[in-house]
């Protein structure tokens, strides 16, 4: 799941999953961090979920996946549409 909270000329999403689904560390990957599974761990949020948030320009659309341990690269099933293998945000 997206959440979106609008700040002044940027937007900040928070990209949500449950806990404990996948099992495992999950990171957020795309091009706003250069595909680096460092940078947007997923942590856990007290209320059965895990989230990392990133604050993204206003008005762009960005590709992301997220990778669970294991190598397994999987798409957000509330993404705002697909590029070929990635899902896409809009800002």
């Amino acid at each position: 799941m997206l959440e979106r909270k609008q700040l002044k000329g940027r937007t900040q999403v928070t990209f949500i999953l449950p806990e404990g689904n996948p099992d495992g560390p999950v990171s957020v990957v795309g091009d706003f961090n250069h595909w680096n599974p460092a940078a947007h761990p997923l942590e856990s949020r007290g209320d059965g979920t895990r989230a990392a948030t990133v604050a993204l320009p206003a008005r762009s659309a960005h590709s992301f996946r997220y990778l669970a341990a294991g190598d397994y690269w999987f798409d957000d099933e509330h993404a705002d549409g697909h590029d070929g293998a990635n899902s896409r945000v809009h800002t």
